[in-house]
Order: C-alpha cells, then sequence, then structure tokens
C-alpha cells in the first residue's frame, strides 16, 4: 500500500466496518462468482451521480463483494407506472428502485412486494430525523430509506432586497414578509415571491408549519380546516391586495419557464424546500453569490419555522436475486455518515442523517449560496423544527395531492372561479368519497 494516502486508508477502514457491521439476511442466496449485477431504477436523473459514487466506494472497501450496479431513469410517472405493473405481475420489477414520496403509499397496499428495511434502520434511527423514515413505514415496517430531510427555507436574491433597503435577518413572521414585500415591488417594481399554480408550494409547507395539513394521522380528511383556509386566503390577498406575489411562470418550479424567470431576477424570493438547492445550481447560473437561505417566517408565536417536504424512498423490491447484498448496499450508501455527506456533495441535499450535519464536507462556505455554511440554518433549528406531512403516510396522500395540484390552487390564486374557501371545501369533499 506504499503510495496510499493515510486518509484514504482510514476512510477505506471506516467504511469496511460499516459494512461488517450490517446485517446478515436469511434469505438463502447465493453471489456468483464475480461482480453481481443489480439494477436500479430512478425518475431523477442526477439521482445517478450519488450511487455511481456509492458503487465505488462499496466496491472499494468489499473486494469479495463486488457489485455491477444498472441505472436506469424514466420520466416519474412512467417510471411509477412501469413498477407498479411489474410489481403485481411478479416480473421485470428492479433489484433496487427510488420511488418518489407522491406514489409512495400506492406500493404499500395489499401483498406489499417491496423488503422490510428495519434490520438496517433500527441501529442508526438515533442519528436521524424520525419523520424521514415514518413517511416510508406501514404498520411500524420500514420500505423505503430517506434521500433528504427537505426542510423548506425562504431562497432570498439578496440584490433585490439590498437595493430595496430590505434587511432579511429582520425578516420573523409573515407580517415582515410582507412588509418588505411592499418595500421590495415599491422599488424595483419586483414581486416580492411567486406560487405555484399547478402544483402545491408554498401552501403545503405553511400549513405543515402551523400543525396542519390535508389528510391526518388517522386518515381524516381535514383539507378545509380553518388554518387550511387562512393561509391560502393570505396567500390569494399577498397576490391581489398587497401584490406582493404572483403566479410563477409555468406554474410550477420545475418549468423550464420558471427556471429563466426566476435567473433573470424576476422574483426577489422563492419558499421551497434544501433539495431545490441543485436546481438553483443547474439551471440558475445567473445568479451565483445573490441567493442566501433563512428560515421560514411564522404567522404566529409558536409555530414551526420548516417543514420537511417532499422526498424518494429508496426501496429493494421482492423480485430481487440478491436481497442480502441489496439492502446491505442501499443502507452503505443511504444511512452511512459517508453517504450523508456524499447526497450533500453529490446532490446538494440536505442529508437526513443529523449527525452528519456537523461535518467538515457540509460546514464548507458555498460560494453560489451567499458564501454561506448554509448548515448553519439547519442546525440552529434542530431537527424538531422540520416535521413531515402527516398525509404522506396515509393512503389518501397521493389523491389529497392531486386535487390540491389540478385545482385548489388554480381555481382560488389564477381564475377566481372558488374563494379560498370554496375551492378547499370542494376538494376536501372530494376526497372524503374516496375515504
Amino acid at each position: 500500500m506504499r503510495g496510499t494516502p493515510r486518509r484514504l486508508l482510514l476512510a477505506a477502514a471506516v467504511l469496511a466496518l460499516f459494512v461488517a457491521a450490517l446485517p446478515v439476511f436469511a434469505s438463502g442466496s447465493t453471489e456468483p462468482a464475480g461482480p453481481v449485477k443489480l439494477t436500479y431504477w430512478t425518475f431523477t436523473a442526477i439521482h445517478k451521480t450519488f450511487y455511481a459514487d456509492m458503487l465505488k466506494k462499496w466496491n472499494a472497501a468489499n473486494p469479495a463483494h463486488q457489485i455491477d450496479l444498472t441505472m436506469v431513469d424514466y420520466p416519474n410517472v412512467d417510471m411509477h407506472n412501469k413498477l407498479l405493473l411489474a410489481l403485481q405481475s411478479g416480473v421485470g420489477a428492479p433489484d433496487i428502485v427510488d420511488i418518489n414520496i407522491n406514489f409512495f403509499t400506492n406500493f404499500l397496499k395489499g401483498d406489499i412486494q417491496l423488503l422490510p428495511l428495519n434490520k438496517v434502520v433500527d441501529p442508526v434511527r438515533k442519528d436521524f430525523v424520525q419523520s424521514r423514515f415514518d413517511i416510508y413505514t406501514r404498520n411500524g415496517v420500514v420500505y423505503g430509506l430517506p434521500t433528504h430531510v427537505g426542510a423548506t427555507v425562504v431562497y432570498y436574491n439578496k440584490e433585490i432586497t439590498d437595493k430595496a433597503g430590505v434587511n432579511i435577518d429582520a425578516i420573523n413572521t409573515w407580517d415582515d414578509f410582507v412588509a418588505a414585500g411592499k418595500k421590495v415591488m415599491a422599488a424595483a417594481g419586483i414581486p416580492m415571491t411567486c406560487f405555484e399554480v399547478t402544483d402545491q408550494r408554498p401552501f403545503w409547507p405553511m400549513i405543515v408549519q402551523q400543525g396542519s395539513d390535508y389528510v391526518d394521522g388517522s386518515g381524516k380528511v381535514i383539507l378545509d380546516n380553518d388554518t387550511n383556509v387562512r393561509t391560502l386566503q393570505a396567500m390569494y390577498d399577498w397576490m391581489y391586495t398587497d401584490k406582493i406575489a404572483v403566479p410563477m411562470a409555468g406554474g410550477n418550479t420545475y418549468n423550464e419557464q420558471f427556471y429563466a424567470a426566476m435567473d433573470k431576477g424576476q422574483y426577489a424570493s422563492l419558499i421551497m424546500p434544501m433539495w431545490y438547492m441543485s436546481r438553483f445550481l443547474s439551471f440558475m447560473p445567473d445568479l451565483k453569490g445573490k441567493i442566501y437561505v433563512r428560515a421560514m417566517p411564522v404567522w404566529k408565536q409558536g409555530d414551526l419555522r420548516s417543514a420537511g417536504m417532499g422526498g424518494t424512498g429508496t426501496s429493494v423490491t421482492k423480485q430481487t436475486k440478491y436481497p442480502d447484498l441489496a439492502v446491505n448496499f442501499l443502507a452503505f450508501a443511504k444511512l452511512s455518515h459517508d453517504g450523508a455527506v456524499a447526497i450533500w456533495k453529490d446532490l446538494r441535499f440536505d442529508p437526513a442523517r443529523v449527525e452528519a450535519w456537523s461535518d467538515p464536507a457540509l460546514r464548507e462556505p458555498d460560494p453560489y449560496f451567499g458564501n454561506e455554511d448554509v448548515f448553519t440554518l439547519l442546525r440552529a433549528l434542530g431537527p424538531g423544527q422540520m416535521p413531515s406531512p402527516l398525509s404522506e403516510t396515509t393512503n389518501l396522500s397521493a389523491a389529497a395531492q392531486d386535487v390540491v395540484k389540478n385545482q385548489v390552487m388554480y381555481k382560488a390564486l389564477v381564475d377566481r372561479t372558488m374563494t379560498p374557501a370554496q375551492a378547499l371545501k370542494a376538494a376536501a369533499d372530494e376526497l372524503r368519497k374516496q375515504q
């Protein structure tokens, strides 16, 4: 090993210890000689960068258990439909698969075709944001490993707010946010923020930070409760009374029109989870150095300063021929300290492993985001300020999200054929028929 840097030897030793500590499953499967071929499906091509990184680390630390991982990405809806068909038919499913949180409950019905993961999760639960496991759990069994926390924050274009004389660090409540927005409009003629009208943000994180949701933990529809009505009405008022907000270009945050508009400085802020940092880096190069990350303001004292939104649960299907190897590799990638660091370094996602938030690799100032250590914010808030929506664990999760995205936002905020209260009531009644 002459010439090998000591730090690399130490890293390999740590990885080997992690792998050795992984539980062995009594599957009866026997690995063939040479690399084992496994398949991985995802709906987001960027995730392949992370798995390629972790595959190299795994193979370096496990000479006797080499993996040849075939990685395939499909469009979001297409992949989930293809996966559901493969699992129902019993053939054609991958060994490992990313499942979008919006679809995850669809795979937790009837005879679940995903492998239980408690044996790799339980030893490290204490190091993670617990709610990130809860959203992939059914009857106490964990079926998916989290990719990130998805802590919702406000991304401020500080070039715009500074010109308007707005101190973003003095914005603590949503009333402060509205007042700052009026100053920005007066000084620059630029809306303070923008809303998705063909999707559900920032409405969803805004109600979750107040302890509300679409459906409660028992499955009861609460979409039209007082908190949700007040919040959607406030968003309406920001648009048509205070005039500090507008529908975003393209209708949602993953549209090319929105990327272009945000990059040109047409909005002073954006309310989105931390996983959206990767979209800034990929699609909005002209904002480098101008975007600063801050906590969500609150509606009233006692409200939370964030909410864990979105997510990808990565699972192992029952069709794999090598369950031991597939589960252990997945745990190595997504539950280890090094995996958490790679989630940040490769994807710019906030890892769910809280213990890793103090790693030097996560504390380096980021030139794009104001040359600041963005994890200072997360460490200050703590995981207790980042609850995940309870509705994500219910059978109505996908239906509730669909009705908000496809009906509520547009009817209440764009064509205004219904008031916020009416739109929420109509959507809630539709969901109750499905209970």
